[in-house]
């Protein structure tokens, strides 16, 4: 295992080597984590190397992913190359980890976040969907705040990265579908698609986490240096809420903190998967540790949910 020095001199003979999945989403991603980490300790672009690998995610396209693993997909094989030294740091897409981590891996820093809003692509809004339109989704949570709103609306499956979720819309095989914003901004499509205000994002939505083995305290103190502390406060509120809510890949939950002066806000949203039944709430912390007030937004929630809502989060 390749140690480096409390300088965190990175070299073309001893490079960084980050993993990443070879989605171009997530080696967009991960050439912002290289390039700040180049502009912070003045590097050459060969100090640090990049090393792409294929998730189990990207492999199986045809069924949802949460009838096939669930997030472990999207992280499995870069935690692999982690604890077998083929990499040293890995770069995930923060809402596509899973909520309770295995032990020896370490989330040591979070980019300043991007867009957290969603888009739908293929119309100017929800409500001018027409009667019983075909909107592609595989995310629990954007069905079911869809059929909350519009429940003539026809959800199906679609997997895929942006482009061939594209590419099946212009074939005429959906209406609609929606993205994130922070995912179509990181792919320079800024202009493609209207946000959409109504709906809650997931837990991190566009949230850029760097992970590293436990014991690699080199690395931590490195990594660090290029991290927004706010967002990682704000990140791991969300994660807090979604840990107490012990559901799993089917159930719809939706989250976000928002860091303001010396306060954190959380809104918190569960819903039923075909969004009959729903509850919401918001809660404040102004302590440094925020996961107790997460568990709280979250029991509230579930205290006012019907029996029918509080099955899919209490398992």
């Amino acid at each position: 295992m390749t140690q480096f020095d409390p300088q965190c001199r990175f070299t073309a003979a001893n490079p960084l080597r980050i993993g990443t999945r070879k989605s171009p989403l997530a080696m967009a991603q991960t050439r912002m984590v290289q390039a700040q980490l180049i502009a912070h300790y003045r590097l050459s672009e060969e100090a640090i190397s990049l090393v792409p690998m294929a998730a189990s995610g990207d492999k199986i396209t045809d069924r949802p992913l949460a009838d096939i693993g669930g997030k472990a997909l999207w992280t499995k094989e870069l935690e692999r190359a982690l604890i077998e030294d083929e990499i040293d740091l890995a770069v995930h897409s923060m809402k596509d980890v899973e909520t309770i981590r295995p032990d020896g891996f370490s989330i040591v820093a979070i980019l300043p976040r991007g867009d957290i809003s969603d888009k739908i692509i293929g119309a100017s809004s929800i409500a001018s969907l027409k009667h019983r339109a075909r909107v592609g989704t595989s995310s629990p949570r954007r069905k079911a705040q869809l059929l909350a709103m519009r429940p003539d609306l026809i959800c199906a499956s679609i997997r895929g990265n942006v482009a061939t979720r594209l590419a099946k819309l212009n074939k005429g095989e959906f209406d609609a579908t929606i993205l994130a914003a922070a995912g179509l901004d990181r792919l320079g499509m800024h202009d493609l698609g209207e946000t959409i205000d109504t709906m809650l994002p997931a837990a991190s939505q566009g949230a850029i986490g760097i992970e590293c083995l436990s014991k690699r305290d080199d690395l931590k103190e490195c990594v660090t240096a290029i991290g927004d502390d706010d967002t990682m406060k704000c990140v791991t509120m969300e994660r807090a809420f979604l840990a107490r809510l012990s559901g799993d890949c089917h159930s719809p939950i939706a989250a976000l903190a928002i860091r303001k002066e010396r306060q954190i806000y959380l809104r918190g949203q569960i819903l039923s998967p075909d969004g009959s039944a729903q509850e919401s709430g918001d809660i404040i912390c102004i302590d440094q540790n925020c996961t107790s007030a997460a568990h709280a937004l979250a029991q509230q929630l579930l205290n006012r949910a019907s029996p029918n809502l509080r099955r899919y989060f209490e398992r």
